[in-house]
């Protein structure tokens, strides 16, 4: 999970928070890491993965949309080509594919959160 990172504190809770989630329902390793503000760093999240024996590491960006972080500074960081946002890369001595995944985007999941902070909101 890739988060923006920020100098406030519940940003980094939030994305641990949501990884713990995600790590109940996926039967790999789930890792934080942070473009900017935030530890462990991109290439530290990646390289926390050393010790798991992957072979496929999937990044996903906690991003609405795509933008200049998501289509050039998050690939940059993770040493793969933004123009294909998948890459070899050895992690632990080990060649492992890195995936770049898209941003979160337009779902009804999300729209149906939108409406739940909405009514909450209301009260």
């Amino acid at each position: 999970m890739l988060g923006h990172g920020s100098s406030l504190p519940y940003n980094k809770e939030l994305v641990e928070s949501l990884a713990q989630m995600i790590g109940k329902n996926h039967p790999g390793p789930v890792r934080t890491a942070y473009l900017n503000m935030n530890q462990p760093t991109i290439p530290e999240g990646l390289n926390s993965f050393a010790e798991t024996n992957v072979s496929r590491i999937v990044a996903l960006p906690l991003f609405l949309a795509h933008g200049v972080h998501t289509r050039q500074d998050i690939p940059q960081e993770m040493g793969i080509d933004p123009s294909k946002r998948r890459g070899l890369l050895k992690v632990g001595g080990r060649d492992v594919e890195v995936i770049c995944a898209e941003p979160l985007g337009v779902d009804e999941c999300i729209a149906a959160l939108a409406c739940k902070r909405a009514e909450e909101a209301l009260g």
